[in-house]
């Protein structure tokens, strides 16, 4: 996809369609890096960000169980017909 450069005020700028930004996930800020002669804009909102203290936490509360852990109800079907491929 190939973009303009326009003129804005004293400086310049590159309209980004909507549908780029929202796949980016960007919003209000966005970090620019400038590597090799290429731009990279990069969300500063991180998907996985504080991933690693919400699972601790869930397991100090316990809260880290299967929920479907009991598998003794299994049925005959379940032991002669099922076949893992």
């Amino acid at each position: 996809m190939k973009a303009s450069i326009i003129k804005i005020g004293n400086s310049h700028g590159i309209r980004i369609p909507k549908p780029i930004l929202a796949q980016c996930g960007f919003e209000e800020e966005v970090e620019f890096l400038v590597q090799n002669n290429a731009l990279i804009i990069k969300s500063l909102k991180s998907s996985r960000k504080d991933w690693d203290a919400a699972f601790k936490r869930m397991a100090t509360n316990g809260d880290d169980k299967l929920l479907d852990s009991d598998i003794s109800n299994q049925t005959e079907w379940d032991e002669s017909e099922w076949e893992w491929k």
